[in-house]
């Protein structure tokens, strides 16, 4: 893997003397206190303007000031005509395009495609501030504004978008991003490499259309440019080394002995008079930074589901920033082209983007208004990206990769120092300390050499990698350190927590469950039917079990009441209705009775959504004869896997009767305890919140920052 640039080494641009902002502007007036006539980048998002490393415009904005460019923010614009986007005039460089930090579909409709009656995003909770399909909008009203700034897009949405998709809220498959929002440039995952680049090349006078050589960029291309291989996907649909088959229509006429398949024939033996042989040209091997693996059109898996899943399959093999190759795919008359992924950021990388100067606050214009998405994590503290774990229905891994970037000690205990003496409200409690996920802390391959080979699609799954360092030592010196800091009370860990790794570490769980725990601990054991964990890429229940003993365990020994709170997705692909029976007896065997129930959306570029749409199995090779996946896609069934998941809920009661006698279970109705649902229904409907009433145990609210990619 090629060693890049750090992103904290260019040369500052000339506008670095303007110095630092209080906040980015988001009005002319807020430019002319700075200084400004103009702003070199404009970036546009559907998120409320909070100054916070959390939040992907804050991140890029300072990133990009630290650079010496002048960025201001168009927040949450009024997208029905081009005047808002005109609010900080012409960017001297271009302007950056967000959805915010989810995808606008998943913002706005449930997992039934109904409207959401609010936005964690928006100050006040209110709906309806982001369009549809955001960063389509965006780009057609900075095109109108300024038709000749260059428009660079990015963020989850256009990330997860940036081949062709299927798109759940309107059931077909649709084209890239790229081409429908006539973008110049696509940046894909954790962009700050690709986006200090960028933004440096362009601001020394190289025209966008001219900058095809960045990873983990996407870009529009007539053909396949000179002195680049073309590898068809269906040779290399699976794992491991990949040979390049020899064309036989590949052949010339020549002197020789016979029809050559051999480069050991002797090709000097005589022939009669007149006769020539027929020769097979071998392709000369190119090296694999110049070979680019050609996906099924978009013409071609938009008709045909299998191919899609194949498309699917291909592109996730490809995706180690070791190995993985250029991708392209056709759409038309235009080629899309992928460039392979960023190289991860380092350690000191990983520093200098979050030690950044933040305000750490919501912009001043929204006054006094709540923001819950700041609420949830104004007192926490991002330690690390990425996920090596590959659940099937989960979008960090394709957006942050599999590699972990793990943040130095110092730097988090520094932020959590600048959070004590700086955030307004805080108590001494940091609500979170973790990540993606909260235990994979500088947790990393044992070898490089086998990191930058390997193409597995997790590192966990269907066991624990023997190559995988799952040392917990630093993450518990980590926690030490920062419960010691004066003036905190509390550390808690609220991220979603990889169980199956936490196991082999006891004094890992021994320290979290003692001194990190607030009560409930979050865990997302997701099903209880291997069948269906093994659609998800999930461990089975029998590591759910080990750490729940060690919980309980440690718990006691602590002198504490606490309880797990384990999180399950209804109607996820492969899911039948008798394994939704099967984990609602689990679940009545335990006493949970469940208030959040996560119902199975498929959200673009994820392997569960490949399944949803095509019915078969893209973990393995996929054909027309390939296993196919049951998939539970009507709404009465969506409705019913839920329903089981809440087996406690009186409103559900009608439904479950009526399905458990056509599946032959009537032997679960009755008002016993081995029976799931009772034969009688109350005179009034019983509203959710006193069917809970005596439960020990309930769910918390999932956080909306993290909505979009699901727990661990």
């Amino acid at each position: 893997m090629e060693t890049p640039r750090q992103i904290n080494t260019y040369r500052p641009y000339w506008a670095k003397r303007f110095g630092v902002a209080a906040m980015l502007p988001m009005t002319r007036a807020e430019m002319e206190q700075l200084g400004w006539d103009s702003c070199d980048i404009i970036l546009v998002t559907g998120d409320a303007y909070i100054d916070h490393p959390s939040f992907g415009m804050a991140l890029v904005g300072r990133l990009l000031e630290a650079q010496g460019f002048r960025v201001g923010i168009i927040a949450q614009p009024d997208w029905q005509s081009a005047d808002a986007f005109k609010a900080l005039g012409k960017p001297n460089l271009y302007y950056g395009i967000t959805a915010g930090n989810m995808d606008s579909m998943v913002n706005r409709y449930t997992a039934d495609r109904k409207i959401r009656s609010d936005d964690a995003y928006t100050p006040g909770a209110a709906a309806g501030k982001r369009p549809d399909r955001a960063v389509l909008v965006y780009s057609q009203r900075c095109r109108e504004a300024y038709p000749d700034v260059p428009l660079v897009v990015g963020s989850i949405e256009a990330s997860l978008r940036r081949i062709a998709h299927y798109d759940y809220w309107s059931d077909k498959v649709r084209r890239s991003i790229l081409v429908d929002s006539k973008a110049d440039i696509l940046l894909y995952g954790n962009a700050e490499r690709a986006l200090v680049e960028l933004t440096h090349r362009i601001a020394r006078g190289e025209p966008v259309s001219e900058i095809t050589d960045i990873r983990g960029t996407a870009y529009l291309r007539k053909r396949i440019p000179e002195g680049w291989q073309e590898v068809a996907s269906t040779q290399m649909d699976r794992p491991g080394k990949v040979d390049v088959h020899v064309d036989p229509y590949e052949m010339k006429m020549g002197a020789g002995s016979s029809c050559e398949t051999d480069d050991k024939i002797d090709a000097s033996a005589a022939l009669p008079a007149g006769v020539s042989a027929i020769q097979i040209v071998r392709k000369q091997k190119v090296p694999r930074e110049l070979q680019v693996v050609r996906l099924p059109a978009y013409e071609e898996v938009s008709q045909d589901p299998v191919m899609y899943a194949h498309a699917s399959r291909v592109l996730h093999l490809e995706s180690n920033p070791g190995n993985a190759r250029a991708l392209v795919q056709r759409h038309g008359d235009r080629e899309v082209w992928l460039n392979p992924p960023p190289i991860p950021l380092t350690t000191k990388e990983m520093d200098y983007v979050y030690d950044l100067p933040y305000a750490r606050k919501p912009h001043p214009a929204y006054g006094a208004a709540r923001i819950p998405a700041w609420e949830m994590i104004r007192f926490s503290v991002n330690i690390m990206r990425g996920c090596f774990g590959g659940c099937t229905f989960c979008s960090i891994t394709e957006h942050e990769g599999r590699i972990i970037q793990s943040r130095s000690e110092e730097s988090i205990l520094n932020e959590i120092v600048e959070i004590r003496d700086k955030v307004e409200g805080f108590t001494g409690v940091i609500s979170d300390l973790g990540g993606p996920t909260a235990n994979m802390y500088r947790m990393a391959c044992k070898s490089e050499t086998i990191e930058q080979a390997c193409r597995k699609l997790s590192c966990v799954y269907p066991g624990i990698c023997e190559n995988l360092n799952t040392d917990h030592s630093a993450l518990i010196q980590l926690y030490r350190k920062a419960r010691a800091i004066k003036g905190v009370k509390k550390i808690l860990v609220g991220s979603g927590l990889r169980y199956d790794l936490a196991v082999t570490s006891p004094e890992y769980v021994k320290e979290l469950v003692q001194h990190h725990v607030g009560g409930y601990l979050k865990i997302a054991p997701e099903h209880s039917e291997d069948n269906v964990l093994s659609k998800m890429m999930k461990p089975g229940m029998s590591a759910y079990d080990e750490f729940k003993l060690m919980f309980e365990k440690f718990s006691k020994e602590a002198g504490k009441e606490q309880y797990l709170i384990p999180y399950f997705i209804a109607a996820h692909p492969g899911t039948t209705d008798e394994d939704m029976l099967n984990l609602a007896l689990w679940l009545k065997k335990y006493d949970f009775k469940l208030d959040q129930v996560q119902t199975f959306t498929p959200t673009p570029m994820a392997m569960a959504t490949a399944m949803y749409h095509s019915g078969k199995n893209p973990l393995r090779k996929v054909t027309h004869d390939s296993e196919q996946v049951p998939i539970p896609k009507a709404g009465g069934v969506r409705r019913l896997h839920k329903a089981f998941i809440r087996y406690h809920d009186p409103n559900n009661w009608p439904m479950l009767r009526e399905a458990l006698k056509k599946m032959g279970r009537a032997d679960l109705i009755g008002n016993g305890k081995k029976h799931l649902v009772p034969a009688w229904q109350p005179i009034k409907p019983v509203v959710a919140a006193a069917a809970r009433t005596g439960s020990r145990i309930k769910t918390a609210a999932r956080s909306p920052a993290r909505a979009p990619t699901r727990g661990k």
